[in-house]
This record gives structure tokens, C-alpha cells and sequence, in this order.
């Protein structure tokens, strides 16, 4: 009891701290058509993975233009997993017609599938654009979230402190109510139902840690490996990153204590990392080509 009381009244003291930082969407009008900044990131986030991509296979004496198909069967893979697992999620299959519901995990997983499909097709090397495509998809990564913060989607929890942040227009609005019977954070029920919560800017958290992992990746990039190691440790840094980051999200799919459904994913991304990593371990012999068998 005293122990939630404490809780509560440090959550009080948040709109006395961060009444400044009210967060509001991001959206530029083209005529009589909203583009907002979830689209305008997920544009970008596939142009620079796709840049980023044929950069590294360039540079390392691959064919560089498959990529412009390759990106287009990542599209379409990553929008079809992310509505797909949305609708799973949510138990609604009208989602799959509506422009909102993208889940990450959906979207990596679909994208890979999609990507793979296309390059056993194409008769290409698997290991060898997933080793380039491990730095795109973080720089990718980074620049998508950014769109999540533009519209005030996939924020945390409640937080006392002056970094917290108001959505007002958020998705949904970071109102009492919702953060309540939405993200089941009863500690919040007293309040008034409308007052407006601070609470953790996870969309700027993941940014940045997609910012470390391309960083990372970046300077692993001449690894001695087989061909396809880096995968595996983009696999890793994903699944670490969202462990972490789901510690603040706020979420409804908690259900054994505090860990949610995208941490379990997560954590089987980290062992299929690892696995990953250990089959391509090997020293290898030389770079062979993009269109070779493997």
C-alpha cells in the first residue's frame, strides 16, 4: 500500500514538472490529402535501407541493382506481416482493411519472408544480401520510429520527470482513460479520466537504439565470417533492443507478470541470432558472388 501510494504520488508530480512538453502530430496537407509523419518516415526508413543496402553490396563488388527488387518484396512482406499480426493480435480482421495497425514484429518478420521468397526466385545468395541488408534494415529502423513519435503512437508508461511527455493528440491520447483500461495502468483509476498523462517518449528511445545498432553493424561490417554472420548479430541487437524498450512501453499484451508478447519474440530473435552467428562462423575463403548458390 505504501508502496503504491509513493507510485502515485510521484506520477502526480509529473503534470506540475512537464506541462511544456506537450507533444502534438505531425501532418502536412497536400491539397485535401493528410500526409502524415508515420508515412513520410516510412517512406524514408525503406529509401535509406534500400540506399544503405546497395551501398555495402557495391562496395563490397556485388550487383547493386537487385536491390530495387529486392526493397519492393520487403515492402510488400513487411506490410502484409505487420497488418497480419495486427489483426492476430487485436482479434480483428476489419484491421486488415484499415490504414492503421502496423506491428514491428510483424512487418521484420513479413519483410523476410518476402525478401526470401524473391531472392530464391531470382536464383540470388541469401547470405550474402542478408549480410548488407542487416546495416540497412538498422538505419531503416532508426529513421521508422521517428514516424511513430511524429504521430505520438507507441509511447510508455506514466513517468515523473521533466523528460516525460503529453499527448494530447496521441494514438491514442495519453489520457487517463486509456492509459487505464488500454494499457492497464490502474495505479492512474483515481485521476480524472480526461486529464491528459506524461509519460516515457519510447519512440525517441528506440530511435536512438536503432542508431546504436547500425552503428555497431556498421563497424562490423568487414567481419571475417561466412556470409549472412552479420544477420545474425542484427538479430541479436534486435532482439535485445526490444526486451528493453518494452520495460517502458505501454502495453496491454502483458500476460506473465511484466513481460509482454514482443518480448518473447524478442527473446527468440536473440537465440536465432546466436544460432545464426554460430553456423557462420567459418573463416571464409573469399566473397563469392551475389548470384552464387547459397
Amino acid at each position: 500500500m505504501y508502496h503504491n501510494r509513493r507510485r502515485h504520488d510521484r506520477i502526480d508530480l509529473v503534470n506540475d514538472i512537464v506541462n511544456s512538453i506537450v507533444h502534438h502530430p505531425f501532418v502536412v496537407h497536400l491539397g485535401p490529402l493528410p500526409l502524415t509523419g508515420f508515412g513520410i518516415a516510412m517512406l524514408g526508413a525503406f529509401l535509406i535501407a534500400q540506399i544503405t543496402t546497395q551501398t555495402e553490396l557495391g562496395r563490397r563488388g556485388h550487383d547493386s541493382n537487385v536491390m530495387a527488387d529486392v526493397i519492393i518484396a520487403a515492402v510488400i512482406g513487411g506490410l502484409l506481416g505487420g497488418k497480419i499480426y495486427y489483426a492476430i493480435l487485436t482479434k480483428d480482421l476489419s484491421a486488415l482493411a484499415g490504414r492503421a495497425g502496423f506491428v514491428w514484429w510483424g512487418g521484420l518478420l513479413g519483410g523476410i519472408l518476402g525478401t526470401y521468397a524473391w531472392i530464391k526466385f531470382k536464383k540470388l545468395s541469401f547470405f550474402q544480401i542478408s549480410d548488407a541488408s542487416a546495416i540497412g534494415i538498422a538505419a531503416g529502423y532508426a529513421v521508422g520510429r521517428s514516424g511513430c513519435w511524429a504521430v505520438g503512437d507507441d509511447y510508455g508508461r506514466a513517468w515523473a520527470s521533466r523528460f516525460a511527455v503529453q499527448f494530447p493528440e496521441g494514438s491514442p491520447p495519453s489520457t487517463v482513460q486509456n492509459m487505464v483500461h488500454e494499457f492497464g495502468q490502474q495505479e492512474l483509476a483515481s485521476r480524472p479520466a480526461a486529464e491528459v498523462v506524461a509519460v516515457y517518449p519510447t519512440q525517441l528511445f528506440e530511435v536512438a537504439m536503432g542508431l546504436v545498432m547500425f552503428a555497431i553493424l556498421w563497424r562490423l561490417r568487414d567481419h571475417k565470417h561466412a556470409a549472412g554472420w552479420l544477420f545474425g548479430v542484427y538479430c541479436v541487437l534486435a532482439g535485445i533492443e526490444r526486451i528493453v524498450v518494452e520495460i517502458f512501453r505501454a502495453k496491454d499484451d502483458r500476460f506473465f507478470g511484466p513481460f509482454t508478447m514482443a518480448q518473447v519474440i524478442a527473446a527468440i530473435f536473440v537465440l536465432a541470432g546466436v544460432a545464426w552467428m554460430q553456423m557462420r562462423r567459418d573463416i571464409r575463403n573469399g566473397a563469392p558472388g551475389i548470384r552464387a548458390s547459397a
